[in-house]
């Protein structure tokens, strides 16, 4: 007769030793994912109408970087105006001339500030700023304004993992292989972006969509004087990026159940296993009986 009992005593403890074995690292798995989710911060998103930035008096802050290869730093200038009458030709305050191509080209830099509304009504106000030749003291035969933009951002310099938007929309736009006498209008919608970090900070950005077109104006002498145009309007609607994490109530609470449900499951596993082998061990009495 042949018994098969001490084999079985020993193949159960082995069974459910592995089982704890593998709660063990299942338990551990998801302790750490869901400590990599609690320490890690969340960027949650939202839209509302209003003027966030309120202390700005109204104002936003340009930055501009243009490179004309074919045009003159003597000839080269920023005008600005709006529907409040601000109408500003030859702007030269925080701006920088670089002379390009042994002198034949021009790299122009400038911060300056456009009105965002009216104080007295606080209405939006449109409006433009353009680089043309029009502050030059001798106008150019065939002014060339073939053109790269190597950035165009308002408001406060925003770079932060995990949110892209359009800070820079026309930053690397390329018009060297335009008609050299065409004017561009770049129409912009300009949006307000907030972004509030875990400290409560909030920082004050503006993202823009835009449109161009690309056509000869002439004057009212018949003249071709070409200009690079950037049109902008406010959008009404606000975007806000807000950071968050996770509660500390809602990670411990998480973590409690992550080991009451692994030993709830693993009991029941061994609860399964146990009786499985009990009645095994009746199957192969049985036969030898």
């Amino acid at each position: 007769m042949r018994t098969t009992t001490g084999k079985e005593d020993l193949e159960l403890p082995l069974l459910q030793g592995i089982v704890s074995i593998l709660c063990c690292v299942f338990m551990l798995f998801l302790f750490l994912s869901e400590l990599t989710g609690f320490i890690a911060t969340e960027i949650v998103n939202e839209l509302y109408v209003d003027d966030p930035d309120k202390s700005s008096g109204g104002k936003i802050d340009v930055s501009l970087n243009i490179s004309l290869p074919n045009l003159n730093c003597d000839l080269v200038g920023l005008d600005i105006q709006d529907e409040m009458g601000r109408h500003e030709v030859g702007h030269i305050d925080n701006s920088m001339k670089i002379p390009l191509n042994h002198g034949f080209g021009c790299r122009f830099e400038g911060e300056f500030t456009i009105n965002k509304f009216c104080l007295c009504v606080h209405l939006q106000v449109p409006g433009n700023f353009h680089v043309s030749t029009h502050s030059a003291t001798a106008q150019p035969q065939s002014p060339d304004m073939t053109h790269i933009i190597h950035k165009l951002a308002f408001g406060e310099k925003l770079q932060v993992q995990h949110v892209q938007g359009a800070f820079n929309a026309l930053g690397g736009a390329d018009r060297l292989g335009s008609n050299p006498l065409a004017s561009h209008d770049y129409i912009l919608k300009i949006v307000p972006t907030v972004y509030e970090d875990l400290s409560g900070k909030q920082r004050f950005s503006y993202q823009y969509t835009v449109a161009n077109k690309e056509y000869v104006a002439y004057s009212h002498t018949g003249r071709i004087i070409p200009a690079i145009w950037y049109r902008y309007d406010l959008s009404p609607i606000t975007v806000k990026y807000t950071e968050r994490r996770q509660p500390l109530y809602r990670f411990i609470t998480t973590i409690c159940a992550i080991i009451g449900g692994t030993f709830t499951v693993a009991g029941i596993i061994d609860s399964c296993i146990f009786t499985a082998s009990e009645a095994w061990k009746k199957i192969q009495i049985g036969k030898m009986s």
